[in-house]
């Protein structure tokens, strides 16, 4: 193959590379709308865009720096990717699909970039064509041989670890419909029709390594130590640990008792107490949308309960449309200047106190004519009293601050 035609399909990967931001949110978009096992929680899609992101800039560097075919491995994220896959029990087709349909796509994003670039008309294009089809082809076979290894060996190692049988029956009740108090029972140990509130315990990602499990299992004990009830519990992955505290009656679970004692490296998100299947479904969900909530909130708190920030929660699945939204309402008080964030904190707790600029001024610790002098800037900002709209900019002013990482 000459040197020139090498040229041309270094610059076709340079085209691309330039766009690779929005192309891999593109293609990891495609993936969750056309492969149902993409459907993830928060914290696993940012593993699967890692993941993406990862195996898209190892093929921009193999076509333009013409990197040998057996020097290709797997990239780290994309194995971590392929372990959680197994250990949430999803199917190792799902993935390869993925891979092949990425394949697919980045193949017309590379025909697109020929066919807009200076290249066009080149003689040496179709075999330019070939290459890059052929080299992209042979990646993907290669890194898919190595995902398999990974996958099938997790899958192994998590079987024999994480108490499968158990874990396989929970699944079960959580995805199974329609399911009858009697059979998610049996398939429980526990009574379903009584009152649930689930709690998730996770070690935040610190690298690729699995968290300490032990960590994770003294999380599950002071679960039992803030309440009394012995948790139903099961990994969900390597990284988080799923508990239900389920008995006849709602539980009464000591959160100050879990903020003072929770050890290092370790957090805890609560949903809210409901009673049958529904409940034990629905618990989990509010458990895992204040996991999403905690993990972008500034301050990162250690225990999260899904009823103290439940407006945020529930606006979490669709930020992108949230922060269109947010700023529409705000305005220019969403501008990233020195002290707006100040004016929006000012002017949510305002608001929060029922429009008291005393009991405002208390809250923040500063004088009342200093809230009054915030408020009033915070107007100018928006644009107009806040009493026009005072229940949108609320939520919106909660969202902001609740969502900072996230907007």
């Amino acid at each position: 193959m000459s040197a020139h035609v090498d040229e041309v399909v270094a610059a076709v990967a340079r085209d691309v590379e330039a766009r690779l931001p929005e192309l891999t949110t593109a293609m990891t978009d495609w993936f969750v709308e056309v492969i149902p096992e993409f459907r993830h929680d928060e914290t696993l899609r940012s593993l699967m865009v890692a993941s993406t992101s990862a195996n898209l800039v190892a093929i921009m560097d193999m076509l333009v720096h013409s990197i040998p075919m057996d020097r290709i491995t797997v990239p780290p994220a994309a194995a971590e990717y392929a372990r959680r896959f197994a250990q949430h029990d999803l199917s190792l087709e799902a993935l390869l699909r993925a891979y092949r349909l990425g394949e697919q796509m980045f193949a017309q994003w590379a025909l697109d970039a020929l066919r807009a670039g200076p290249h066009h008309g080149d003689p040496d294009v179709l075999d330019a064509v070939s290459v890059l089809s052929e080299r992209t082809n042979r990646y993907i076979d290669e890194v898919i041989a190595g995902l398999i290894d990974i996958y099938e060996a997790e899958r192994r190692r998590w079987s024999t670890r994480s108490g499968a049988g158990l874990a396989t029956r929970v699944r079960m009740v959580l995805d199974t419909d329609p399911l009858t108090d009697a059979a998610a029972s049996e398939l429980l140990g526990i009574p379903v029709t009584g009152r649930h509130t689930a709690a998730l315990v996770w070690a935040p990602a610190s690298g690729d390594g699995p968290a300490d499990g032990h960590a994770l299992q003294a999380g599950a004990r002071l679960l039992y130590e803030a309440c009394g009830r012995t948790p139903l519990t099961v990994l969900a992955d390597s990284r988080t640990l799923w508990a239900w505290l389920s008995g006849p009656d709602e539980v009464r679970l000591d959160v100050g008792l879990l903020r003072d004692r929770l050890p290092a490296g370790v957090r805890i998100a609560v949903g809210g107490s409901a009673a049958g299947i529904d409940g034990f479904r629905g618990s989990l969900a509010e458990a895992q949308r204040a996991r999403a909530v905690a993990e972008t909130a500034e301050d990162r708190p250690a225990v999260v309960r899904f009823d103290d920030v439940a407006v945020a929660a529930l606006l979490t699945d669709r930020s992108e449309d949230l922060r269109r939204w947010v700023a529409r309402t705000l305005s220019g008080l969403t501008a990233d200047e020195p002290g707006t964030d100040q004016l929006r904190e000012t002017l949510r707790v305002f608001l929060a106190a029922g429009g008291s600029y005393i009991q405002a001024a208390a809250r923040l610790h500063l004088h009342k004519n200093t809230v009054h002098y915030r408020v009033r800037k915070a107007e100018e900002l928006l644009g107009r009293p806040v009493g026009e709209d005072r229940l949108q900019v609320e939520v919106a002013l909660l969202a902001a601050s609740l969502l900072r990482g996230r907007l």
